[in-house]
C-alpha cells in the first residue's frame, strides 16, 4: 500500500450487541483525505446471518451504546460547533436526536439501568477561558495560576481550568417530536419570545470542584453513577486512584476505593447482579512500568484479584471489561496478539478468542459475543463468536487488500546472551537484494502487532524489507519482560534490537546486509538516537517525537513528573548514563529529526536541541515540524498530515538508502 491508500485502514470500534443477542451495533472510522479528518458512521448487523448496514451518515459518529432494551443508540457525533455531543437514535434507524449541550463536548457516557437517563463527564471552563464570553480571545485570557504537578495533556493542553464533573440528564425519546425555531412575530410589550430549545431536558450537575473524573457507570440499582476521581497533586506525584460512588438525587457521595487500596484503575464495570468489577494494577503512587493491569472484583472486604498480574497483561490501549453470565471478559495483550479471555468469579481462565488476532473491543449476550479484531491482513473487522464458531461478519479489510500488502513472518532470534527476542519481517515480492529498514517501536512498554500496519506496508511497497521487533522492556511477555530496562534504558533493550537485526540479516539471503537504515517513534525515537550512536554502520536514520533528554523533559512533557525518574533515575549520573543527548557527540549517522509542535508527551524542545546538536557538530541533519499535530500524528493526525509524512519518510530513505 502506498502513503494515500492510508484511506483504507478501515478500524472498527467498541461494538454493543442486544440484550437477546439478536443484533450488533458498532462503529467504523478511518481517514479521509478530501475531509482530512477521521470520518465514520454507526453500523447495524443482524445476527448470525445478517449483512452489516449503517445506521447513520453522519461525519464521525462514534461510540454507540444500546439502552437496556435495546431499543435506542446512543452515540457521540459533532453538533454544529463541531463538540462532542451524545445524541440518540431508534436502535432499527431513523434521525437521531441530540441529547447534551456540553460547552466543551462530552467525555465518556453511559445508559442508566432502566434506560430513562443517561450520565456523562464534560470539562467545565473557568469563566472566560475556551470561548465561554464570546469574542474574549484566547491571548486576552487571564493568567493562569498553576500549584500542582500535572498542568497539561498530550491532545488536550493544560488541565486544571477545565476539570471534568459528572452531569446526569433525561434521555430523550428517540422517536419524539423535534423542535422548530420560532417564527419572527409582532409579540405585545413584555411578552419574551419562546426560546430556541435544543435539549429536552436540563442536564444535572453531581459534581463540582478543581478534580476531574473519568469514566461513569450506573450501580445496577440506578442509585449511584461510579467515576474514577482525578486530583492534580501539589506536592509529590501520585498515580493511585480512588472511585467514588455519586448519588444520583445528589443526597452525597461514598469513596468505594482510596488511595490506600494502592490501585491505578483503568476500567469500572458493574455486572447486572450489581458486582463491581475493575481493570487495575497495583502502585505505591509512581512505579507505572509494565503496572501489571489485572481483573479485580470489589467486596466487603475491598478489592480481590482474579487474574495473575505477572503473566496475564490487561493493560492494552482501550481494554474494557464485558459481564457474561457470572463471569467477565477481557483482553490479554500476549506476543504481538490481544486474545479474549473469559475470567471466572474464581479466577478460572479460558481463552475465547485467540491466534492472530488482536481484539479492541467485545460485547456479550448470553453466550454469544462479538468482538472488533485487527488481523495481518485487515485493519478492523467485527466477529461472532457463538458455540465455539467464530464467524467473520464484516469485509472492511478488502479495500486494503486491493491497495496490496505483504503477510510479514514472525521470526525469534536468540540474544547475545540467550534470551529469546520475538518479531517479524516484512519484504516485498521479488528475489532482491532488499534494501533494510529496522523500525523501533514506542513505549517503551508496548508491542508490535499482527494486525495490518500501514508503517511497515508502505516502506514494503516502496521496495524496503522492515524488520522489527519486541525487545526486553516491551509489553505481552510477562511483567519482568516489560520491567527488565527500569534504571537501564539502552542496555539490553539496545542489544535486543541490534541481535535481531543480526539473525534477521542471517535469516535471508534477500536482506541487504550492507544498505541498512534505522527509524523510531516516542520511545523507538529515544532508541533510534541511541542506536545511531553506538553503531555505525547505518545508511540514514530518522528520529520521530523522540525522548532525547531526561533532563529537560521532566519540566516540559505532560508524563514528566514520574516518566524519566522511573525509567532513567533522578541521579545525575543514571541520567547522562542512559541519555541520547548525553552522547548525540558520537553520532555521524545522517538524521532526518520529525516532531509535531503541539506535543506535550514528549515535547518539541526534545526534537529542536538534538537537531541543533547535529547540526552545531557537522552531522548532516534535517528536520521536519508538523503544525498543529500532537504526539499522535502517525495515528490521528489529520490525514493530509500523515501523507506529506509518508512522502518526506520516503523521499529520505530514497535519498539515504535508495530502493
Amino acid at each position: 500500500m502506498g502513503p494515500r491508500d492510508i484511506e483504507a485502514l478501515v478500524a472498527v470500534g467498541r461494538p454493543q450487541l442486544a440484550p437477546d443477542g439478536s443484533f450488533a451495533v458498532f462503529a467504523t472510522s478511518r481517514p479521509d483525505l478530501a475531509a482530512n479528518r477521521a470520518v465514520g458512521q454507526l453500523w447495524r448487523v443482524e445476527l448470525p446471518d445478517g449483512s452489516p448496514r449503517r445506521l447513520t451518515r453522519g461525519i464521525a459518529d462514534v461510540s454507540p451504546r444500546l439502552s437496556p432494551d435495546g431499543g435506542s443508540v446512543a452515540f457521540i457525533r459533532g453538533d454544529a460547533k463541531d463538540k462532542s455531543q451524545i445524541f440518540v437514535i431508534p436502535a432499527a434507524g431513523g434521525e437521531p436526536v441530540q441529547a447534551t449541550d456540553a460547552p466543551l463536548g462530552v467525555g465518556s457516557y453511559a445508559w442508566s439501568p432502566d434506560g430513562a437517563s443517561l450520565a456523562y463527564t464534560a470539562r467545565i471552563p473557568e469563566p472566560g477561558r475556551y470561548g465561554s464570553v464570546e469574542g474574549l480571545d484566547a491571548v486576552a485570557e487571564a493568567p493562569r495560576h498553576i500549584t500542582g504537578i500535572r498542568w497539561h495533556a498530550n491532545g488536550l493542553g493544560y488541565l486544571a481550568d477545565r476539570s471534568a464533573q459528572v452531569f446526569v440528564i433525561d434521555a430523550p425519546a428517540a422517536a419524539s417530536e423535534p423542535f422548530y425555531p420560532p417564527a419572527p412575530a409582532v409579540r405585545p410589550d413584555g411578552e419574551q419570545p419562546p426560546e430556541k430549545r435544543v435539549l429536552a431536558a436540563e442536564p444535572r450537575r453531581l459534581t463540582s470542584g478543581a478534580a476531574s473524573h473519568d469514566g461513569v457507570v450506573f450501580t445496577a440499582d440506578g442509585r449511584e453513577v461510579l467515576t474514577v476521581r482525578d486530583e492534580i497533586e501539589h506536592d509529590a506525584i501520585d498515580l493511585r486512584s480512588t472511585v467514588v460512588a455519586i448519588a444520583v438525587d445528589g443526597s452525597g457521595e461514598r469513596e468505594l476505593i482510596g488511595r490506600a487500596a494502592h490501585l491505578s484503575v483503568d476500567d469500572v464495570t458493574v455486572a447486572p447482579d450489581g458486582t463491581i468489577a475493575l481493570l487495575a494494577a497495583t502502585n505505591d503512587g509512581i512505579d507505572f512500568i509494565a503496572p501489571g493491569v489485572a481483573l479485580w472484583i470489589l467486596g466487603d472486604d475491598g478489592p480481590r484479584r482474579l487474574t495473575d498480574a505477572e503473566s496475564i497483561d490487561l493493560g492494552e490501549v482501550g481494554s474494557h471489561i464485558s459481564a457474561v453470565g457470572d463471569d467477565f471478559l477481557v483482553q490479554d495483550r500476549t506476543r504481538g496478539r490481544v486474545r479474549l479471555l473469559r475470567v471466572t468469579r474464581a479466577g478460572e481462565v479460558a481463552e475465547v478468542l485467540g491466534g492472530d488476532h488482536e481484539v479492541a473491543g467485545h460485547a456479550a449476550a448470553g453466550e454469544r459475543v462479538v468482538a472488533a479484531v485487527a488481523t495481518p491482513t485487515s485493519y478492523g473487522e467485527l466477529v461472532l463468536i457463538d458455540g465455539g464458531e467464530v464467524r467473520t461478519l464484516t469485509d472492511f479489510g478488502a479495500v486494503a487488500a486491493a491497495a496490496g500488502s505483504a503477510v510479514p513472518v514472525e521470526l525469534s532470534v536468540d540474544a547475545r546472551d540467550g534470551y529469546p527476542v520475538h518479531g517479524w519481517v516484512a519484504t516485498p515480492a521479488g528475489e532482491g537484494p532488499f534494501p533494510v529498514i529496522l523500525q523501533i517501536h514506542g513505549g517503551p512498554y508496548a508491542s508490535y502487532g499482527v494486525h495490518l500496519f500501514d508503517e511497515t506496508q508502505v516502506l514494503v511497497d516502496a521496495g524496503y524489507a522492515v524488520v522489527y521487533c519486541n525487545p526486553r522492556g516491551s509489553a505481552g511477555y510477562g511483567r519482568a519482560h516489560g520491567r527488565s530496562i527500569r534504571r537501564a534504558m539502552g542496555t539490553v533493550d539496545y542489544t535486543d534490537i541490534m541481535d535481531f537485526l543480526d539473525g534477521a540479516l542471517a535469516s535471508d539471503s534477500r536482506l541487504d546486509a550492507a544498505r541498512v537504515g534505522v527509524m523510531g517513534g516516542s520511545y523507538g525515537g529515544y532508541m533510534t538516537a541511541w542506536v545511531i550512536a553506538h553503531d555505525h554502520r547505518f545508511a540514514g536514520a530518522i528520529v520521530e517525537r523522540g525522548f532525547l533528554d531526561p533532563v529537560s523533559f521532566q519540566g516540559t512533557s505532560d508524563i514528566g513528573a514520574f516518566f524519566g525518574d522511573e525509567y532513567v533515575g533522578t541521579s545525575a549520573d543514571d541520567i547522562a548514563r542512559q541519555s541520547p543527548m548525553a552522547v548525540v557527540g558520537q553520532v555521524t549517522t545522517p538524521t532526518l529529526v520529525i516532531h509535531s509542535e503541539l506535543d506535550y508527551r514528549c515535547p518539541l524542545e526534545q526534537a529542536t536541541r538534538y537537531y541543533a546538536a547535529l547540526k552545531r557538530q557537522g552531522t548532516p541533519a534535517e528536520m521536519l515540524i508538523f503544525p498543529g499535530e500532537n504526539h499522535e500524528l502517525t495515528r490521528g493526525g489529520q490525514p493530509r498530515h500523515r501523507v506529506q509524512r509518508f512522502d518526506a519518510v520516503l523521499d529520505w530513505w530514497n535519498r539515504m538508502l535508495p530502493a
